[in-house]
């Protein structure tokens, strides 16, 4: 064979393999966006209305009205922010040695129970063992709450419907905490200060899990800012500690069995907090 067909079967070979890849991760990001998007979409199951009158406002202040179109526009930054989740986890995922074995099953055309089996157990140890440090938190710092205080996220909670519950914490949160957020975190000191190694050393996944998950912690102080007009020292480490120590299991376990662990782990969790509160032990 000539040096130029043999040249020329090379990049035909080549050039097949990068489409191959190139189908794969849009397959994958398809399959990861739906995944999250479904999440997003369950908000629309939120009696926003309700939610509002519960927001502390000035006297003499307007209450904003909730419309379909309001709620339809609320829809748009988490999907922003989704889609640029998914779209990072694609691409520095693999580089990283994190995976999403399901979805990546799913988008190679291959058999999913095989993928699934494997994330049950550390998924269920993961909810037991995250749920469990969520409710110590409780424990420790409902006492320091004002009624009021307890009351009114009491409120707030049953107003959230369990397939949301399930479908945006579940799915959604670990799309944008762990597949995309975290991902990003071990790549960075990776690429800087790790350039002579092909994997990241178990340092950077250490930090990317801590910092990670203090942000997890740090993302529901707005809301609980808006819901409880204004917080104190209490209600700010309630939030951080308890939402932190969860994004630490989720996060552990998203490093060493894949995504849907950590996303089994969350749904199964926000399951046994729900049990939890209807059995007085929780808000």
């Amino acid at each position: 064979m000539s040096r130029v067909k043999r040249v020329g079967l090379r990049l035909i070979g080549y050039n097949f393999t990068l489409t191959m890849i190139s189908s794969f991760k849009k397959r994958l990001f398809l399959v990861l966006f739906v995944a999250g998007f479904a999440g997003v979409v369950s908000f629309l199951l939120v009696d926003l209305s309700a939610v509002v009158a519960l927001f502390p406002v000035p006297d003499g202040a307007d209450v904003p009205t909730i419309t379909p179109a309001t709620s339809l526009l609320s829809l748009i930054q988490p999907t922003v922010l989704l889609a640029l989740a998914v779209f990072i986890g694609v691409a520095l995922g693999p580089r990283v040695g994190l995976s999403s074995p399901v979805a990546e099953s799913l988008a190679a055309g291959s058999r999913v129970l095989p993928a699934l089996r494997p994330q049950v157990v550390p998924g269920v140890l993961g909810a037991v063992v995250g749920a469990l440090s969520i409710l110590l938190s409780a424990a420790v710092f409902k006492p320091l709450l004002t009624t009021a205080t307890i009351e009114r996220i009491g409120v707030f909670f049953r107003l959230v419907p369990i397939p949301t519950r399930l479908l945006y914490g579940g799915i959604t949160e670990e799309v944008l905490m762990r597949w995309g957020l975290m991902t990003l975190l071990v790549w960075i000191p990776w690429r800087v200060f790790q350039k002579g190694r092909n994997k990241p050393a178990g340092l950077c996944f250490v930090v990317a899990i801590l910092v990670s998950a203090f942000v997890f912690g740090l993302g529901h102080l707005p809301l609980a800012i808006l819901l409880l007009g204004g917080v104190s020292t209490a209600v700010v480490l309630f939030v951080i500690v308890a939402n932190s120590a969860f994004g630490i299991v989720a996060g552990y376990i998203y490093w060493k069995h894949g995504l849907e662990s950590a996303m089994i782990a969350h749904m199964l969790g926000h399951v046994v907090l729900a049990t939890a509160s209807y059995a007085g032990a929780y808000f």
